[in-house]
């Protein structure tokens, strides 16, 4: 196999990019009414004007203009480290991407960098080959042990077995993707606004995959060329990767100006930040420590009330309890448009956490509660590091053949290293299973809506267990905030909304909103 360029399709595109961006800039300032792109072109003044507004505004950082535009893409053949590292680092991107936890990886479909020795090739297919036999090996293996798991769950199932077939597989693939690398492939639809776009061919050579980013970027901005080549030309050079700050850091860090992998200083990062974290998924390391009263205080704010009128429990009652406000309640999410609920907005917490780049890829989803998210390789010690799912660690066969397979693909992984491999191309050789140490921060409004989905029995398994560390912590510093705060059918079941889970037939057969939060376990 060889390596296969990324295919990228620009799908749709707002009109005219260019001319609307500058006649938005323009209405800014314009005693005329609203101008439309067209007038930026009617007459050769018009031009000059136009030309000379897009200087001005691009040069002062007046870009607000540019995120008018909008781009939408669909991408084919990139890895899942790149949209993990690069497209979905940020809050100002929407994606659907193909689920790893629902669609079975075909063979042979995972990237192969570009100009490998032939040495290097012959580890790096006989790695990313060996983790995806292991893939389907698990996947069989699984099927009794979670078919049991199932029926302990559903267990009116169990009489008619062959008719869930299909969910238990599922369930299958969702523990076994963990073994699969880093580099497999995945397709997606990819939506941004125009600036996202000037952001993305300025920061295109950067870690953790410069190379395939810089692919996939120029050919976003190549299709976006053909539709207006002005909107393109206007764009900043890309940053070269040695002049990037994380380069630089590396660079100076190392005083032989080296950046190649250094498992020892990763050794110590990572023993200090795991003693930390007391094998949990999650802990508080900060919060607003005078949340409880900023909450109420934001509440008489918006209503113009003063304490006398209502009280800090009354007031932190009416925002946070479901059946005071039903926008909690609602599948739109529509509470950031509410003034009342935009007082929780004023309440923040910050989280340490370790869960699996698997996991964190789909935590990623939740853009309102950002991360500072690694240079991945700088967190490998050259050991083998990895989160074993709790399905797995109940059965000793299962945890045997995971544990013996993880085993395999880090030594197969060291020796892509030992064949003179770059960092950046062994990041594709970690596994979906691999930790990702980093810190998270929110707003209550955001963190609420983060936590009354991902407590649902139903998410992502390291998700909902970290949204359960989350909620214990907050418990112990404001159980005033915590106690509103559960799963999505006890918050329904708050605001008299039926059916109490809005799941419909993906139901997760346990009535959760009879639960307290410390009751809250699952196996699947």
């Amino acid at each position: 196999m060889d390596h296969q360029k990324p295919i990228v399709q620009l799908l749709d595109a707002t009109r005219e990019p260019f001319n609307l961006a500058i006649a938005s800039a323009r209405t800014c300032y314009s005693s005329k009414g609203i101008l439309l792109p067209e007038d930026m072109i009617r007459t050769e003044k018009s031009l000059e004007i136009r030309d000379k507004v897009a200087k001005s505004t691009k040069k002062a950082g007046h870009l607000t203009t540019r995120q008018h535009p909008h781009f939408i893409f669909t991408l084919d053949k990139v890895s899942r480290q790149f949209v993990w590292s690069f497209l979905h680092s940020h809050p100002y991107y929407n994606s659907e991407q193909v689920s790893q936890r629902y669609v079975e990886v075909k063979k042979e479909n995972y990237y192969i960098p570009p100009n490998l020795s032939d040495k290097q090739k012959e580890y790096y297919l006989e790695a990313v080959e060996s983790a995806s036999n292991a893939y389907f090996e698990f996947v069989e293996l699984l099927h009794p042990f979670i078919q049991d798991e199932y029926f302990l769950v559903y267990k009116a199932r169990a009489n008619y077995p062959e008719k869930w077939q299909q969910p238990i597989k599922k369930k299958c693939l969702e523990v076994a993707r963990y073994l699969l690398p880093l580099g497999t492939y995945t397709y997606l639809y990819h939506s941004v606004n125009g600036l996202t776009l000037h952001r993305y061919h300025r920061l295109m050579n950067s870690f953790d995959a410069p190379e395939e980013q810089r692919h996939v970027v120029e050919e976003m901005i190549e299709k976006v060329k053909e539709i207006d080549p002005l909107y393109v030309e206007e764009m900043d050079d890309p940053i070269p990767l040695e002049e990037t700050a994380e380069y630089k850091f590396f660079k100076d860090f190392y005083q032989d100006g080296s950046l190649e992998y250094r498992p020892e200083a990763a050794k110590n990062f990572v023993r200090e930040f795991d003693e930390d974290m007391d094998n949990r998924y999650s802990r508080l390391v900060s919060y607003s420590s005078n949340g409880p009263e900023v909450l109420a205080s934001s509440v008489r704010a918006v209503l113009g009330l003063s304490k006398n009128s209502l009280n800090d429990e009354e007031a932190i009652r009416l925002v946070m309890d479901p059946s005071k406000n039903k926008h909690l309640t609602s599948t739109l999410n529509e509470t950031t448009m509410s003034p009342l609920s935009r007082a929780m907005f004023n309440v923040h917490y910050s989280f340490k956490k370790r869960i699996s780049h698997s996991a964190d890829s789909q935590d990623q989803r939740h853009r309102m509660v950002p991360g500072s998210r690694p240079v991945l390789m700088s967190q490998y010690t050259g050991m083998p590091d990895y989160i074993v799912p709790k399905v797995v660690l109940k059965y000793p066969q299962l945890e045997e053949t995971y544990r013996r397979r993880m085993d395999g693909i880090f030594k197969s992984l060291n020796r892509f290293i030992e064949a003179g491999g770059s960092p950046e191309h062994a990041s594709y050789l970690l596994p979906n299973a691999f930790p990702v140490r980093f810190y998270e921060s929110g707003d209550l409004l955001n963190l609420h809506h983060k936590w009354r989905a991902r407590t649902c029995y139903n998410a992502q398994e390291e998700i909902f267990q970290a949204s359960i560390n989350e909620l214990v912590d907050l418990t112990k510093v404001q159980p005033e905030i915590a106690k509103w705060i559960k799963a999505p059918c006890w918050i329904r079941l708050q605001g008299d909304i039926k059916p109490y889970c809005p799941e419909g037939d993906h139901y997760c057969g346990t009535q959760v909103w009879k639960r307290e939060l410390d009751e809250y376990d699952r196996t699947l």
